[in-house]
C-alpha cells in the first residue's frame, strides 16, 4: 500500500523543489508533510512523535539553507523522517526500517543529504563543528553547518564538550536546540529546569523579541551598533533570568526561545542567522506529536514509536493471543529487581534516560528513592554506580548493550580496576532489529569478557535471568555483567523461585553423540528446536547452555571435548573475540583438536530488519543451525 502525498508534497522531490514554493505555501506544505508521516507510520510503523514535532523546523531549514552543500546534521535521527521525505526518499518511505529498505536514521551512504550517520545521541554538535572547521581550512567561508539537537540529547556530555570547543573556534556553526522537554521518556535534571525557566519568562520573551528585531536590522547600523546591541542583549538575559546565560558562557551567541511551529518566522530567523558570523545557538520550543491530537494528548513515551495504529481513532494495534504469552526480558528484569530490592535495602537502580525501555520505571514507581534516571549520560551512570558501590550499595546499572559502548572506559577504570561490586544489566544485547547497526548489541560479549574482575553471563530464559540477578546481588567483589536480548522470552509462567547459581557453571540441556552444540544466552532456544528436529530424524545431538562466558565452565568443557570431536558454538554476538573465540582459546590452551564451527554475527555491519530476518542472514537462525549440524556430520537428510 503506497501512501498518496498531498498536492504540494507530490511536487517536492528535493530541497530545490521545496524552494520553488512561495513562502505563503509553506504552512500548507507542512500540513501535507505532517499528514504523510501520520499516514505512513500508522500503516508501516516507526518513530512518530519526534518527527511530527519538527515538521516546520525541517521545512524551514531546507527552504533557507542550500543543502546538501550546506551541511545539516541531525542528532539521534528519530526526528528525521520529514528530512528524508523532502530529500528524495518520499516514494521509498514505506520501506523505512524494513529489511532491505530505508534506514530509520540518517545514513551517509543512503543519501548525500545525510551529512552524518547517527543513532546514538549527542553527537551532532561535535560532528558539525568538525565539518565547519574543515570548511574553514579549505577557505570556504560561505558554507553553513547546522546541528539540530534535542534538549534530551543536550544532556549528553559530548554535547557540552562540542560546545566548549565551538566557543573558542571562529566556526560557521549554527546549533538548533529543539526543546520539547522530552527524549523518549520525560527529561529530568537541572538542564530541563533551566530551559523551562527561559521559555516561561514572559518578561524576557517580550524583551527578547525587541532585541531580535534590532539584531535583524543590525547591518544598517554598522559595527559599533553590533557591539552595543550584543551587550544590551546579554545584559537583558542575565538580569531577567537572574543568572548568566548557560550557552553564552560557552561563547555561543544565544537566540530565542522561538516558536518551533511557526514556519514563516523560522524562515525569517534562519535567513537572519546566516548573516551573523561565528558559532550561535537558536532555541526552538516544539511539541512532540504536534498536529496529531492522540499523540499530543496521550503518553509521549508511548507515541515515540507506537507501532501501527488507526490514524482516525488513534487506537494502537496490539496483537491478540488466546494463549498466555511470555513476557519481555526487560519486564522480567524490572519486576525481579523490585523483588530483590524489597528484600535487600542496599540495592539501587540506575538507567540513562531509558526507564520505560529498560523497565527501570517499575522500580522508580515502587521504590522511587532508590531508582535513578540520570538522563542521556552513560559514562556518568557507570561512575555514579561505582560511587554508590564504594559505600556498600549494590547498584544495578541498566544500559542498552549498544549504549554501554559509550561508557567503556568507566567500566574498566572506575569499576573493574577498583574491583567494585556493580551489576551491569545489558538490555537489547545481540541483534536489536529495525533500528539497525547503530543499535545492535553485537560487541558486549567480546568487550566485557576481556576485562579482569568482571563476570559475564547470559540467561537462556526468564528463570535463568532471575537466578543470575539473585546471584549477582549476593555479597561478592567485582563487576557482574548480565546480557539479554530485546523481545520476549519463552516462559509464560516466569515467576519462578530465585536461587543461587554457582558462578562459572554451565548446564547440559541434552545428551548426544558425535556433535555438541554450545550456546550462550537466549539463542540457545533455537538449538533446542534444532536438536528436537534432528532427534525426530534419529540424529542425537548434544546441547550445552554455557551460561557464563567468563569464567567458562572448564570442567564441563573438558567433559565435552573428551566426548565430542565436532562442536558448534552459537551466540547472538560478534564472532571476533566473542563466545566462540573463548571456546577456541580453551581448546588451544588444553591441547584439544575438535572440529569447531562458530555461528554468530559476522565481522561486518548488519543492517536493519526484524530479528528473525537478521538471524537468518547471519546464519544462526534454526534453519542455519540445522544445516550446519548436517554439514558437520557430513550427512544428507531431507529437509522437513
Amino acid at each position: 500500500m503506497l501512501i498518496k502525498p498531498g498536492k504540494l508534497l507530490a511536487e517536492v522531490n528535493s530541497p530545490e523543489d521545496l524552494k520553488k514554493l512561495d513562502k505563503s505555501q509553506l504552512k500548507a506544505f507542512c500540513d501535507e508533510l505532517r499528514q504523510f508521516i501520520v499516514d505512513s507510520v500508522s500503516v508501516y510503523g516507526g518513530h512518530f512523535g519526534a518527527s511530527l514535532g519538527v515538521v516546520e523546523l525541517t521545512t524551514a531549514l531546507h527552504y533557507v539553507y542550500n543543502t546538501p552543500d550546506d551541511q545539516l546534521v541531525w542528532d539521534v535521527g528519530h526526528q528525521a523522517y520529514g528530512h528524508k521525505i523532502i530529500t528524495g526518499r518520499r516514494d521509498q518511505f514505506h520501506t523505512n526500517r524494513k529489511y532491505g529498505g530505508l534506514s530509520g536514521f540518517p545514513k551517509i551512504k543512503e543519501s548525500e543529504y545525510d551529512a552524518f550517520g547517527v543513532g546514538h545521541s549527542s553527537t551532532s554538535i561535535s560532528a558539525a563543528l568538525g565539518m565547519s572547521i574543515a570548511s574553514k581550512l579549505d577557505n570556504n567561508k560561505d558554507k553553513q553547518h547546522i546541528a539540530v539537537i534535542g534538549d534530551g540529547a543536550m544532556t549528553g556530555g559530548i554535547a557540552f564538550e562540542g560546545m566548549n570547543q565551538a566557543g573558542v573556534l571562529n566556526s560557521n556553526l549554527t546549533i538548533v536546540l529543539n526543546d520539547n522537554c522530552m527524549s523518549i521518556d520525560p527529561n529530568v535534571g537541572a538542564l530541563k529546569d533551566y530551559l523551562t525557566d527561559i521559555t516561561t519568562s514572559h518578561t524576557y520573551n517580550k524583551m527578547r523579541d525587541d532585541v531580535w528585531h534590532l539584531l535583524g536590522k543590525i547591518s544598517k547600523f554598522g559595527p559599533n551598533a553590533r557591539e552595543v546591541v550584543s551587550k544590551v542583549e546579554t545584559s537583558i538575559k542575565s538580569f531577567l533570568l537572574k543568572q548568566s546565560n548557560l550557552f553564552e558562557s560557552f561563547n555561543l551567541r544565544y537566540f530565542g526561545p522561538v516558536d518551533g511551529h511557526d514556519v514563516d518566522h523560522l524562515v525569517e530567523i534562519f535567513n537572519d542567522l546566516k548573516d551573523i558570523p561565528g558559532p550561535k545557538i537558536l532555541h526552538c520550543v516544539t511539541r512532540k506529536g504536534k498536529g496529531y491530537k492522540p499523540a499530543e494528548d496521550g503518553n509521549q513515551t508511548t507515541w515515540h514509536a507506537p507501532g501501527t495504529f488507526d490514524k482516525i481513532t488513534g487506537e494502537i494495534h496490539k496483537k491478540a493471543s488466546e494463549k498466555p504469552q511470555p513476557p519481555k526480558y526487560q519486564d522480567v528484569f524490572g519486576h525481579t529487581l523490585v523483588e530483590l530490592a524489597e528484600k535487600n535495602k542496599d540495592i539501587v537502580g540506575i538507567t540513562p534516560a531509558m526507564p520505560s525501555g529498560s523497565s527501570m520505571k517499575i522500580m522508580m514507581e515502587a521504590i522511587p528513592e532508590r531508582a535513578f534516571d540520570v538522563d542521556i549520560a552513560e559514562q556518568h551512570a557507570v561512575t555514579f554506580s561505582a560511587g554508590l558501590a564504594t559505600q556498600g550499595k549494590i547498584p544495578f546499572c541498566n544500559i542498552y548493550s549498544s549504549f554501554m559502548q559509550r561508557a567503556y572506559d568507566q567500566v574498566i577504570h572506575d569499576v573493574c580496576i577498583q574491583n567494585l561490586h556493580v551489576i551491569f544489566c545489558l538490555d537489547r544485547a545481540g541483534i536489536a532489529g529495525a533500528d539497525g547497526a547503530t543499535h545492535h548489541g553485537a560487541y558486549d560479549l567480546a568487550y566485557m569478557r576481556c576485562i579482569p574482575n568482571n563476570v559475564v553471563a547470559a540467561p537462556m530464559n526468564e528463570s535463568e535471568l532471575r537466578n543470575m540477578m539473585y546471584t549477582a546481588q549476593l555479597p561478592r567483589e567485582g563487576a557482574f555483567t548480565i546480557r539479554y536480548p530485546r523481545g520476549k522470552g519463552v516462559m509464560p509462567d516466569w515467576r519462578t523461585p530465585m536461587k543461587e547459581i554457582e558462578v562459572g557453571t554451565g548446564r547440559c540441556i541434552k545428551q548426544g553423540k558425535d556433535l555438541a552444540i554450545l550456546t550462550i544466552g537466549h539463542i540457545g532456544n533455537y538449538a533446542v528446536e534444532v536438536t528436537e528436529r534432528l532427534s525426530e530424524q534419529g540424529i542425537e545431538i548434544g546441547h550445552y547452555d554455557m551460561r557464563f562466558v567468563k569464567p567458562l565452565d572448564e570442567e564441563l568443557l573438558h567433559d565435552i571435548f573428551k566426548n565430542y570431536d565436532k562442536v558448534i558454538t552459537v551466540e547472538d554476538g560478534c564472532l571476533p573475540g566473542g563466545f566462540g573465540s573463548a571456546i577456541l582459546e580453551f581448546m588451544a590452551e588444553n591441547g584439544y583438536s575438535a572440529k569447531v564451527k562458530r555461528l554468530g554475527i559476522p565481522d561486518r555491519l548488519v543492517e536493519h530488519g526484524e530479528q528473525p530476518e537478521l538471524h537468518k542472514e547471519c546464519g544462526y537462525d534454526p534453519e542455519g543451525i540445522y544445516e550446519t549440524c548436517l554439514e558437520q556430520l557430513e550427512i544428507t537428510v531431507p529437509k522437513a
